[in-house]
């Protein structure tokens, strides 16, 4: 199966070593990751997912960080769920 992992880090100015930090894998993890060599975990594959969603979407990003600084801004945790 392709993976469009480099593409995409590329595409963001992330290096291989900083994507390592931010998922807490070694450097030669994310080599082999995105040379084939090596199928991520479930919980790897979904923390990929993560952070590429979260480097693709800025003004998604910006609406939640403003949803979350309005609701703090009313006493509200907008983290948790409202009850039903």
């Amino acid at each position: 199966m392709q993976n469009r992992v480099r593409v995409l880090r590329a595409e963001h100015n992330l290096t291989q070593a900083e994507l390592a930090v931010k998922l807490n894998v070694t450097r030669q993890t994310v080599i082999a990751i995105e040379s084939g060599k090596y199928d991520p975990s479930l919980p790897l594959a979904f923390a990929i997912f993560v952070i590429m969603m979260y480097l693709l979407t800025p003004v998604t990003n910006s609406m939640v960080r403003t949803a979350e600084h309005r609701a703090d801004a009313f006493g509200l945790d907008a983290a948790k769920e409202p009850h039903g």
